[in-house]
């Protein structure tokens, strides 16, 4: 399996076949259409003075550490689509404050909207029988791809766990796509990896107070 080739047996030279063609091809059928034009980034406030917009952007390249789609050394700009959203994904704790600040996206955004492959995949765009056929083999694929953006990591594994959605990202941004949209795992928002953070641009700052953090728990 891909995944855990990545993960623990070989990083750059892979023996599992991937079938780069056809991926490509799936992609195609999940233009991120109808995304919002302003975006929200956060960060936790360290002191009392809201951050400037220069500095709520995405880390400089010495700074930029893995995250769920980029690479140790490759920024990539996360954006939310609400307030809420980018928030909650900096995983605050009560009582902190979050610095929220407004990005507006260049427009036309090419990116892959990997939240429901499903849904999105009309069958009235395959046209052959066996095009349908084929894209409902593949439909599970997708999910899975959109799953490995998606799901929860823990902090102390996230450098290994977050190679597939690395690669996966790689990929689509190798594809000429500039950027990949994905559910929250934590809010009812949606998120947006963007490959190259010049093509979104700041605007206004503003703090927000965390009220409450919600944890919802279940016996192991």
């Amino acid at each position: 399996m891909l995944r855990d080739e990545l993960m623990f047996r070989n990083r750059y030279f892979l023996n599992e076949a991937l079938d780069a063609d056809r991926l490509e091809q799936l992609l195609a059928y999940l233009p991120a259409d109808d995304m919002p034009e302003l975006w929200h980034r956060a960060r936790i406030l360290a002191g009392s003075t809201a951050y400037p917009i220069a500095e709520m952007g995405a880390p400089p390249k010495h700074l930029a550490t893995h995250g769920r789609a980029n690479p140790t050394g490759i920024p990539y700009l996360y954006l939310g689509s609400l307030p809420d959203t980018a928030v909650a994904e900096v995983r605050p704790h009560t009582g902190e404050t979050a610095c929220v600040a407004e990005f507006r996206i260049q427009s036309p955004l090419r990116a892959v909207d990997l939240r429901n492959p499903r849904q999105l995949v009309s069958p009235f765009l395959l046209g052959e029988a066996s095009s349908i056929g084929q894209m409902r083999a593949d439909i599970p694929f997708l999910e899975r791809l959109g799953h490995e953006l998606t799901r929860p990591v823990l902090p102390r594994s996230a450098a290994i766990d977050y190679l597939p959605s690395q690669y996966l990202c790689e990929f689509i941004k190798k594809a000429g796509y500039d950027g990949v949209v994905f559910r929250s795992s934590v809010s009812t928002g949606i998120n947006l990896a963007l490959f190259d953070p010049s093509k979104a641009t700041g605007g206004a700052v503003s703090l927000y107070s965390i009220k409450r953090v919600s944890v919802d728990v279940e016996r192991a």
